[in-house]
């Protein structure tokens, strides 16, 4: 996650300050560069999903930290590549961020059914919401602390660390993890058997519809506040490193308060199951995000309620649509129903980003989150429908059971 996060914290600051950015299309430039990224992913996870239940979680997530170091390491100098090749460094930067998402494409997905196959339907939201936790560590201290770094050193340096953590990654992964799900024998991706558990199982719907809806949040709040108060530093008289600055520690307080609410996920999702916390984590989410829509200075202290509301919500969306969807997915399965259904988010993250870059430029930089929040506001109704039914089943289970009984004394 810090690697993840940091390319994205960086990215409208190289953009602006080394590529020259203008504010009238950063929205749609910087939405883009992420769009393309996302799309790779798109192409890409599913596949190495189902690689994985034929060859094992760890080599997918080795090569794949040493294919995102390469394109970290290239990053900082796109200008200086581009000239060399007659092309614009734009295009270039372009070019190692599709490098870099081809890399990390094959690492968080199966970290995450990676912590999968260790758990058990009894102590999975809490190993789950262990692994959640890091990852949200991992972006806090991209913000604050990482990000605070550029006003001292320059961006050029904390943009090389980036490739120095993938390759911490890479060496972590190759003498730390072990694989332990069983192979998948067959060899033809199961895309039938997929289609087939996620449209006979509510349940697995609404995990895949959550995913698409609030998959996209962090990588929305990453990059859409981070322009907000780089593109925002010229109207209170602040450089745009120190605004970078002040919007890392704003995003470090949304991973302060991920960190802190993801055991309480856990804690929630064992004492009320898996939709209840989907169906609240959405709500949370979305009150937090149609909340930033009434903030006009980012820099004031009212975006700090919301931002607390969005973040609390996204630690639940983070945790229990994962265990959910690993609960019903079969073990052999396992990878790829977990790419399927990172297939599905990534979809989410290219549709919310791309038209969050046009509400961007087109309406202002509190219309990304309105419109992210109303659509998770939208999902609660679904999850609530699920919640119920379930209610109506299990009183119904209930009752049968009751009636077996008072048949069984009369007898």
């Amino acid at each position: 996650m810090i690697f993840m996060t940091l390319a994205i914290a960086v990215q409208p600051l190289y953009l602006r300050n080394f590529l020259n950015i203008p504010f009238a299309n950063a929205g749609a430039i910087n939405a883009g560069v992420n769009v393309i990224t996302e799309t790779i992913d798109l192409v890409l996870i599913g596949y190495l999903g189902y690689l994985s239940d034929r060859y094992g979680r760890v080599p997918i997530i080795t090569y794949g930290f040493v294919a995102a170091a390469i394109g970290a390491f290239l990053s900082p100098f796109s200008l200086e590549i581009g000239a060399f090749f007659g092309l614009t460094g734009l295009t270039i930067y372009f070019l190692t961020r599709v490098i870099m998402s081809l890399g990390t494409g094959g690492v968080w997905p199966q970290l995450a059914t990676l912590a999968g196959d260790f758990s058990n339907a009894e102590n999975r939201p809490r190993l789950m919401a262990n692994t959640a936790f890091m990852m949200a560590l991992g972006a806090t201290i991209v913000y604050a602390v990482l990000m605070q770094i550029p006003k001292h050193t320059g961006l050029i340096a904390v943009m090389s660390m980036i490739g120095v953590f993938a390759l911490i990654g890479a060496w972590l992964t190759k003498t730390c993890l072990i694989d332990v799900a069983p192979r998948l024998e067959k060899t033809e991706v199961p895309l039938r058997r997929i289609w087939n558990l996620v449209r006979n199982e509510r349940h697995l719907r609404l995990t895949f519809i959550t995913a698409f809806f609030s998959r996209n949040d962090m990588v929305l709040v990453g990059l859409f506040l981070m322009m907000w108060y780089i593109y925002f530093a010229d109207v209170v008289g602040i450089s745009q490193v120190d605004a970078a600055a002040h919007a890392g520690m704003i995003l470090g307080l949304v991973g302060i308060v991920v960190l802190i609410t993801i055991p309480l996920w856990g804690i929630f999702i064992q004492h009320f199951g898996r939709v209840a916390a989907i169906a609240a984590g959405l709500a949370l989410s979305g009150i937090g995000f149609v909340g930033l829509g009434f903030v006009v200075n980012p820099f004031d202290f009212s975006i700090l309620l919301p931002t607390v509301l969005f973040a609390t919500g996204q630690a639940g969306c983070l945790v229990a649509p994962q265990v959910l969807t690993i609960d019903l997915a079969p073990k052999e399965l396992r990878g790829s129903v977990i790419g399927a259904f990172n297939t599905v988010g990534t979809v989410g993250i290219i549709f919310f980003i791309q038209i969050g870059g046009i509400l961007f430029d087109t309406i202002g930089p509190h219309a990304p989150f309105v419109f992210t929040g109303a659509a998770n506001l939208l999902i609660v109704g679904y999850a609530l429908w699920v919640l119920n039914t379930d209610l109506k089943n299990r009183k119904t289970s209930e009752d049968e059971i009751l009636a077996r009984d008072l048949s069984a004394d009369d007898i």
